[in-house]
């Protein structure tokens, strides 16, 4: 098979922004990653990733000159792809795709970066792994700035499902991403930008794409994963920072009653890190750590 050449690399300021790629797209295959044009037709039509959502994926941010906690997020995809049985590149292909990516970026400073492996053609075949990096929306650097409003919304489970139905994947990153993106449109629909979920038990679980942290006084709270969520590493990382600088971290259970008696809640992920200011059509007090957390939150 022949390769494609990896696009040139010209930094930033070479480039007016009006011709910045908008994306940038590494295939895993073979022993050396193929940059190609990310507008090119990539999964066949019976890619087990679009006909069943068979696959794992992370989503993590490109800034201050390199991938953030790339580390965590292979160890995060490879306990993925575990428990659905799906055989994932090695690591240092991952690695090698990555650097790729990142030396054929033109746009922006600070830029997303996705890791795709779907169990590959119905009939059989190897899966298909690649990289794709994109400039973040507007939406999310808005987010990031003025906060979001959340709807709570009823997740069907009590704490503990994980263990008794393994085959839900709870706590796994697949591509199975409908029921959250019909729990954000369902928020949308009601003026809100996020839906977080409450377990049959009253207690919070997690947004449909980030972690719920919560603080009181000087404590910091978030869901612990055995309720059977996502193992967040925007919350490691925060509580290892915010330890440092005085604060108590700890995994706990929350409820939604907590979560208005709160001196701050906010929704974490590897891309955003949001102060909750409205939670169920109430407005809740300014958080007052907020810029404190939020440096914490970005450090690199």
């Amino acid at each position: 098979m022949s390769t494609l050449p990896a696009a040139p690399h010209a930094p930033t300021s070479a480039r007016p922004s009006s011709v910045l790629p908008a994306s940038v797209l590494v295939v895993l295959k073979g022993d050396e990653p193929v940059v190609t044009d990310p507008a090119s037709a990539l999964l066949r039509a019976d890619d087990l990733g679009v006909l069943r959502g068979d696959g794992v994926f992370e989503r993590f941010l490109v800034r201050c000159g390199g991938p953030r906690h790339l580390r965590e997020h292979l160890e995060r995809m490879a306990r993925s792809a575990e428990m659905l049985a799906l055989e994932l590149p090695p690591a240092s292909s991952w690695r090698a795709a990555v650097k790729a990516g990142i030396a054929a970026w033109a746009g922006a400073d600070e830029w997303e970066m996705r890791l795709v492996c779907t169990r590959g053609p119905e009939a059989g075949g190897d899966p298909t792994a690649y990289v794709l990096g994109q400039q973040l929306t507007a939406g999310l650097l808005r987010q990031r700035r003025d906060g979001v409003s959340v709807v709570t919304v009823g997740r069907g489970l009590a704490s503990g499902a994980r263990e008794r139905a393994p085959w839900l994947l709870l706590g796994a990153k697949t591509l199975s991403y409908a029921f959250n993106m019909a729990a954000r449109r369902w928020a949308e629909s009601q003026g809100a930008d996020d839906a977080v979920y409450v377990g049959s038990d009253g207690r919070i679980w997690e947004a449909e794409t980030s972690a719920v942290v919560a603080a009181f006084g000087r404590r910091l709270v978030s869901p612990p994963p055995s309720l059977g969520i996502l193992q967040s590493i925007s919350v490691e990382r925060l509580f290892a920072a915010a330890g440092s600088s005085g604060w108590q971290a700890e995994r706990g259970d929350l409820t939604a009653d907590e979560l208005f008696a709160a001196d701050g809640v906010w929704l974490s992920s590897s891309l955003r890190f949001a102060r909750v200011h409205t939670l169920d059509g109430k407005v809740l007090a300014p958080a007052q750590a907020d810029e404190d957390l939020a440096a914490l939150a970005a450090t690199c």
